[in-house]
């Protein structure tokens, strides 16, 4: 565990659980309602180009996203550096599983960002594993994309559709709250 001293004990401690997603061109069918007549037709890709969303969510709604080429420790030492940036006034402890990426010595850590790792095998402990499911049910379903960049623009807009309120009601959880 990475030891940090703090400071200036009158910043705002935050608690971001953080955890990374593939999204592309490979779809999967979703159910669907037609007319009782019919069959729906669903179309459906196996082309393999991805994009990785990197996101950090606080239970109290705030959120933070950023879209890389692939995961790994030099894309999460820039989503860091960024999300020091944006919150550059509060000291953030960062939940994160136990990828490779999380844990290499390479990783570069900004000074107001302390991470720590949930146990193996409990994405359940980790509440951004719901918002993307809510982003893939908002934005993916039984969606073909012709591009790359559809697929990444897609993402943004349904990244950009999260409100505090969505946010809060998936990933607020009595545990969480009783220790805040």
């Amino acid at each position: 565990m990475q030891k940090t001293k703090i400071e200036n004990p009158d910043k705002t401690v935050r608690l971001l659980f953080e955890d990374e997603a593939s999204f592309g061109r490979i779809n999967k069918s979703k159910c669907c309602w037609c007319n009782n007549k019919f069959r729906p037709c669903v179309p459906c890709h196996h082309i393999r180009e991805y994009r990785y969303a990197f996101g950090a969510v606080e239970p109290t709604g705030e959120r933070f996203f950023l879209v890389m080429p692939n995961c790994n420790t030099n894309n999460m030492s820039i989503f860091l550096k960024e999300l020091s940036k944006t919150y550059s006034e509060d000291i953030m402890i960062l939940v994160c599983d136990g990828a490779a990426w999380h844990k290499s010595k390479n990783l570069e850590i900004s000074g107001n960002i302390i991470i720590t790792h949930i146990p193996p095998y409990t994405p359940e402990m980790n509440p951004i594993e719901q918002i993307w499911k809510q982003i893939r049910q908002m934005g993916f379903g039984n969606k073909i994309f012709r591009t790359l960049k559809a697929v990444v623009d897609r993402l943004c807009d349904t990244i950009n559709l999260l409100t505090d309120e969505l946010v809060k009601s998936i990933t607020l959880r009595e545990w969480i709250y009783s220790i805040t």
